[in-house]
């Protein structure tokens, strides 16, 4: 389903992934949308699958986990409203990295890596804005890991 409710420029606004972007860009972005329901339970991207796309949260909460090689799983991430996922694979072109797994009933925004790139031919201005965005993000949850790491390590030593 195309997005196109009246409240949803000011939602995506609200968002780390849209912020600072010009009334143009957003519309273009916005154009791009797909919305896309999932049940409780339902697995939306899992982890080492190919990936194309990235999402927005547009409600719902998902749980973000990765396998140990024993197999395991390893909770990592809780994401609701505002959040935004598999950015990654637009970026390097790899598999996904982690699985994402609805907990409650989730609307989520999808956008492909075509799309982003036709972002990229149309307004290069708000592809710019775009990947800054998205590189923010990626620096915020790498200083959070780092924080996660380095307090394990002193657990560990007591």
């Amino acid at each position: 389903m195309v997005v196109s409710a009246p409240d949803l420029k000011a939602f995506l606004l609200a968002t780390p992934f849209f912020g600072g972007l010009t009334d143009p860009g957003l519309v273009l972005l916005m154009s791009m949308l797909v919305e896309c329901h999932f049940d409780v339970g339902a697995t939306v991207v899992t982890e080492g699958e190919p990936g194309r796309s990235m999402f927005i949260v547009r409600s719902g909460r998902l749980a973000v986990s990765k396998r140990r090689n024993a197999g395991s799983v390893v909770p990592i991430s809780v994401l609701e409203r505002g959040d935004f996922f598999g950015e990654m694979t637009l970026i390097e072109m790899q598999n996904r990295s982690a699985t994402v797994v609805a907990e409650s009933p989730t609307v989520l925004y999808e956008l492909t890596a075509q799309n982003l790139y036709a972002c990229y031919k149309a307004d290069i201005h708000a592809y710019v804005i775009v990947l800054q965005n998205i590189n923010r993000e990626l620096c915020r949850r790498l200083r959070r890991a780092d924080e996660r790491f380095a307090g394990h390590q002193v657990g560990e030593e007591d």
